[in-house]
Parts: C-alpha cells; structure tokens; sequence
C-alpha cells in the first residue's frame, strides 16, 4: 500500500488500534521504522551530516504534520532526529500513523538536496 499517497482521517474517541497483524503488514511497506511498546508505537531515526540539517528536516516535518493533523513526538539532537508515532485517542497504531511515516521517509533527501 502507498500511504504516502492518502491522507489523514480524523479520529474519534474509541477508535480501535490496529492489531499486531496489520501493525506488522503495515511496516513492510516502510523501510527503516520499528515497532515498540508492543506494536502500539512506530519510531524511527533519521541521521543528517549537521545540525542545521537535521532542523530543516524537523520544519519540514512540522509541515507534514500540521497539514495532516496528525503529530509524531520527535527529539533533536545534534546530527540526528528521533520520531515516535502513535494515535492517542487509539491508544496504539492506526492508518494514519503510517501515512505520516510514510510522508517523513520522503522528506531526508529533500532536505539534503537543499545543502
């Protein structure tokens, strides 16, 4: 499935999380993401040549997110960045963590296109 082409859907209270089947069916369609807390989150670490990169990576994120409504935790440090995905009103995964995955995967050679 290409989850970069969909778009976020708004979740209501008591949406269910996706089972660790689907979490599992879900991940193989992206590269470089892990799940952890047992299927109810995605994390990633994206790794950039400096600092000045890895922010322009998260202001590109920040857009992704806000466009989709949907907002990953993520940590900066100096030449990486960590993001961790999951649906609060789920309590775990749904669809709409792997298309904002799957939108961040496209962002890293952008950013490094602009050096």
């Amino acid at each position: 499935m290409d989850y970069a082409s969909k778009t976020c859907a708004p979740c209501q209270p008591g949406t269910p999380p996706m089972d660790a089947a689907a979490v599992d069916a879900a991940l193989g369609t992206l590269g470089g993401w892990e799940a952890r807390e047992a299927r109810t989150r995605i994390y990633r670490q994206y790794r950039f040549k400096d600092f000045a990169e890895a922010m322009r990576f998260v202001n590109a994120l920040a857009e992704v997110a806000e466009a989709e409504g949907h907002h990953p935790d993520f940590a900066v440090h100096w030449n990486t960045v960590d993001v961790t995905l999951w649906t609060h009103k789920a309590g775990g995964l749904t669809e709409n963590d792997f298309i904002v995955a799957a939108k961040l995967d496209r962002l890293p050679a952008a950013a490094a296109a602009r050096r």
